[in-house]
């Protein structure tokens, strides 16, 4: 009988890549969302009837155990970089994986990976980190063979990353962003997702951190951009005084409008940004799960082509200029 894996998050940014390398390794595909409507994007990952959205709230012991039900492997890949309403930081990033891992046990389910990030830790000064972290210990005290990955900051296609600040560029000649001096090491996502296959079908438990194979500051990342998307822009960094104000601002923003709007920046990711987002000298990388991690510079031009100022045409431009100017020596 064909395996069938449970994917809390499946049509989320990581979760489809996941999702997708499971359907290609043959696994029947049950994507677990609260909005299946707007998850069926997924379906033709698989053959008919091979990946299906689901609805659930992982708020609810009742509604993640009727997911789980019959599943052989489970993977969480929920999480939330802002709460709105009652997707708070706790019920997503705390209390929603320890439930997920204390019924899959129940249901002997075998493997189990959660998906959390690089500065999980319990005495951060960030709810973000500290929910990430209550979250891996909830997850190993039910099921102590997880495998837990800790990603670096994600990029790929559908980022809100790289997208994000590439979109910005075209408001003005400044960008500005907080924790310029910041260091990360992106990933990709689809690497991401290929541990996770790992963690699911090989001999990977235990927690790993994933970062690719270059480190940089906010500062350089943002530069390494606007070479792609051939933008000049003064990057401009805010002090994390000033930005606190402004997440703070922000925030009550969002609370005096019920959550109706959502401002750029939250007090709590401005203390995030203030800490480095490395992998650990002393942990375990995709090294130990035999991945070679995939450089930016061979998929950003893939998806931000667009933010050019001739978009698509950019290179049939330069070709045409190259060839006017050859054609005058």
């Amino acid at each position: 009988m064909t395996r069938l894996v449970t994917i809390f998050g499946g049509s989320g940014f990581i979760g489809r890549y996941v999702a997708r390398r499971m359907a290609k390794a043959g696994w029947r595909v049950r994507v677990a969302v609260r909005r299946p409507n707007d998850a069926m994007f997924v379906r033709p990952y698989g053959t008919v009837g091979q990946v299906e959205p689901v609805f659930c709230n992982i708020r609810d012991d009742d509604s993640v155990r009727a997911v789980l039900r019959g599943a052989d492997a489970v993977v969480n890949c929920v999480g939330i970089l802002a709460e709105s309403g009652r997707q708070t930081f706790d019920a997503v990033q705390a209390e929603a994986p320890g439930r997920i891992a204390r019924l899959s046990a129940e249901l002997g389910i075998s493997r189990l990976v959660h998906v959390s990030a690089i500065g999980a830790d319990e005495d951060s000064d960030s709810a973000y980190a500290r929910t990430k972290a209550r979250g891996e210990a909830a997850v190993l005290e039910a099921f102590p063979q997880a495998t837990i990955l800790r990603p670096s900051i994600v990029f790929g296609p559908e980022d809100e990353f790289f997208n994000r600040f590439a979109g910005l560029t075209r408001l003005g000649p400044v960008l500005p962003v907080v924790g310029a001096n910041t260091r990360f090491q992106p990933v990709y996502v689809d690497d991401v997702a290929l541990a996770a296959v790992e963690g699911l079908t090989g001999s990977a438990h235990g927690v790993y951190e994933l970062g690719g194979p270059e480190v940089m500051t906010f500062r350089a990342l943002m530069k390494q951009m606007l070479d792609v998307i051939q933008r000049r822009r003064l990057v401009v960094n805010i002090p994390f005084w000033l930005a606190g104000i402004m997440g703070s601002g922000f925030d009550l923003l969002g609370r005096m409008t019920g959550g109706l709007i959502a401002g750029p920046l939250t007090r709590d990711q401005v203390r995030n940004l203030a800490h480095d987002n490395v992998v650990s000298p002393d942990a375990r990388t995709f090294a130990d799960l035999g991945i070679a991690p995939t450089s930016m510079e061979t998929v950003l031009p893939e998806y931000l082509w667009r933010f050019r100022p001739s978009g698509q045409y950019a290179a049939i431009k330069a070709s045409a200029r190259n060839l006017r100017r050859r054609s005058q020596e």
